[in-house]
This record gives C-alpha cells, structure tokens and sequence, in this order.
C-alpha cells in the first residue's frame, strides 16, 4: 500500500504536472487521456479503485484515501489513473449492481479505460437536483423494453461517453422517494440527444457539462441495472463513496495550493524581511495546515464507516460539507498569499479555485448537507440517542 502511493505521488510530479502545466489543467483531447493512462499502467498506478477481477488493484476506501488525493495533487492526475468523476464512481456502482453480462460489456472496458461513461440524473427545474425525489423523467414499457422521455442537465463526461446510467421513474409520481430505476443508454442509441455543452466556472473534468434530452429513447429490457423501482436505493451504492472520492482528490489540490504558497512565503522578500515571516502570513498557512489535517480525518472516519458496511450517511455528510469548504479557503489563502503571482497564469492557482469552487454545489450543495446533518441529530436525540454518534 505504501508503495502505491509512493509510486503514485511520483508518476504525478514527473509524468503528470509537466502534461498539466502544457494545458493549463484543461485536456479535451483523447489523444492525451490515452497517453496519460498508458503511462500510468506502466508505471503501475492505474485503477487504483477497481477489483483486481478487472485489472485494478482492489484497494478499500481508507487504502484509496491516500492514493487518490497523491493523484489529486494534478488537475489530471485522476484522468491518468482512472478515477476521475464520473467513471470511478460508475465503476463502483456496475460492480455491485451490474448483472454478470452487463459488467463484460461495460464495466471491463471502463476499467480499462477503453471506454467513459456518464450518470444522468440531474435535471432542470422542477425537476431531480439536490431533491431526487423530483425526478421527472419517465420510463414506460413498451413491447421487449422500456421508452425513456425527459430532460437532464449539467451531465459530467456526457460527450464522447459511451455509456449513460440514465435515472428514470418507472412508477409514482415527482415528489416520491420510490419509484425509480437505472437504465444502461448506448451512446448511438437515437433517443438521446445532446443539446448543449453547459459553460462552467470549472473546466477540468474530462467531457464537459452536458444537456440531454431522452425523446422516445428506446433501451431493451436488458438494459435495466438492478432491480426495476429501485435505482434509489443504488444510488446509495455509488453516492457516499462518490462524495468522499471528490473529497480525496481536491484535498490534493489544496495540498498542491498550500506548496505552492509556502515556496512562496519562503523566497518572496519585502519589508526587510521574507514574506513567511509575517504573523498573518504564518496565520493562513496554518489555517491552511489546519483545514487539510482536519478534511482528511474526516475522510478516514467516513471511509472506515463505509468499509465497515455502516451507511455513513452522517459521516459522508459532514465529511464533504466541511472538505468543500475547507479545500476553498486553502486555495483562495494561497491565491491571497501569492499576491499578484497569485492570479496570474504564471501558477495554476487561479484555475484551483476555480475548478473547487463549484464542489460546495454538486454532489449536494453544503445547505443540503446541513439540513440532513442537523434533521439526524433531531431524530437522534428524539430517539435518546447523544450528539456525535453516527
């Protein structure tokens, strides 16, 4: 294990942050997502996430915790392992969820890297965001299958993927908690349609942000992940570990910021002094010690939860409401600390805080998480049960 992450932090500081630095954090080429990822399977870094069944290394969350954010410490150190959003997260879920067919077609070559993958659920309002239980889009059966209709937005890795793990009601109405299903979408399949690449503060995850709309989009029945009017509960499967999986990878980021800060304070000279020996300065790179030392207990307390089988849901809440947080004041005290070299293009700072700043709104924007946090602690203590206990 300790090898791996050894192996990992070096592959990213040699291979990855010269390829990162030649595309300012952004890569749209594929040519470059290949070359990335070959690289890593050479260096023996790749799918750190996946079964060894299908090539990877099989590694449980708390061992995951440390590789990823060493491959967090690049804007494309994710891509070049494979356990980028959302085909990391899509590979836990076709794991646990796929049928034995299913996981050939699909899930073999994602772990490969040989194919990407989108998650369709988000939706224009009114329907699914931070509220699931609005979804809106339908399926229906029709004669060998299912009829997929409706609109979905702000889809991460939508263009060029090419399997969508679409969310759709096949019962109730918007506004229940049931009723919901899973469906595998080929990306030549007619009835999905791309509108539109959604322009973004963030830039760095690989195939955009995309609009779909499902017209008359038409799937066998084998394309049914699980179980049908339970896609909620799978949703579960890929959320928690989803969630503390983003927390691992920025908290690379904000250690990259924070390294990047101090090599600063420490060379930069004015007022007869270096800029590292002023009291605020030395206040924010400890604020910025504090915040990451603080979001990775709270990522090993979560993923213990997890790998224990618990649900995690209090844990895996308060763990990405306070790293969400926590991984933006570290980067904007290390753009405030840089100065003027702080939001040039001369370092990537500006392109960080940009790319960590929507973190506080997908994947359940920090207000949710309160909400949810605080309604837990109210049924706990209404159950007679103490504060801070999961």
């Amino acid at each position: 294990m300790t090898g791996l992450v050894e192996r990992t932090a070096a592959f990213v500081r040699d291979v990855v942050i010269p390829v990162e630095e030649r595309h300012r954090g952004v890569v749209t080429s594929d040519e470059v997502r290949v070359e990335l990822q070959n690289a890593a399977k050479a260096a023996g870094v790749f799918a750190p996430h996946v079964s060894k069944e299908y090539g990877g290394h099989g590694l449980d969350m708390r061992a995951r915790a440390a590789v990823f954010e060493e491959a967090g410490y690049s804007l494309l150190g994710p891509l070049a392992l494979n356990i980028a959003a959302p085909d990391e997260g899509n590979t836990h879920l076709l794991e646990v969820v796929a049928t034995e067919r299913q996981r050939e077609t699909y899930l073999r070559p994602l772990a490969a890297g040989e194919i990407r993958s989108c998650f369709a659920m988000t939706e224009p309002a009114p329907g699914a965001g931070s509220d699931p239980g609005a979804l809106t889009t339908r399926a229906t059966r029709v004669d060998g299958g299912w009829r997929i209709d409706g609109h979905k937005w702000f889809i991460t890795g939508a263009d060029g993927a090419a399997v969508t793990i679409c969310m759709a009601r096949t019962s109730g109405e918007p506004g229940e908690t049931g009723g919901a299903t899973m469906f595998l979408v080929d990306a030549d399949n007619p009835g999905m349609k791309t509108v539109r690449h959604i322009d973004t503060l963030d830039e760095s995850l690989y195939g955009g942000h995309v609009e779909l709309v499902f017209d008359h989009c038409v799937v066998p029945d084998d394309a049914v992940l699980g179980e049908v009017d339970e896609g909620f509960r799978y949703a579960q499967v890929r959320l928690g570990p989803a969630r503390m999986t983003h927390c691992m990878r920025w908290l690379g980021i904000a250690r990259r910021a924070q390294d990047i800060a101090v090599a600063r304070a420490a060379e930069r000279r004015l007022f007869g002094s270096r800029l590292g020996e002023l009291g605020m300065v030395q206040q924010m790179i400890a604020d910025n010690e504090i915040d990451i030392a603080a979001s990775r207990g709270l990522i090993r307390q979560a993923c213990e939860e997890l790998d224990a089988g618990r649900s995690a849901a209090q844990s895996t809440s308060i763990a990405k409401t306070f790293c969400a947080e926590a991984i933006w004041r570290v980067v904007d005290r290390s753009v405030q600390i840089c100065g003027s070299l702080g939001i040039s293009g001369d370092v990537l700072l500006g392109r960080f805080l940009r790319e960590v700043r929507p973190f506080r709104i997908y994947d359940g924007p920090s207000e949710t998480h309160r909400w949810s946090i605080a309604r837990r602690v109210l049924r706990r203590h209404d159950q007679g049960g103490r504060s801070g206990r999961s």
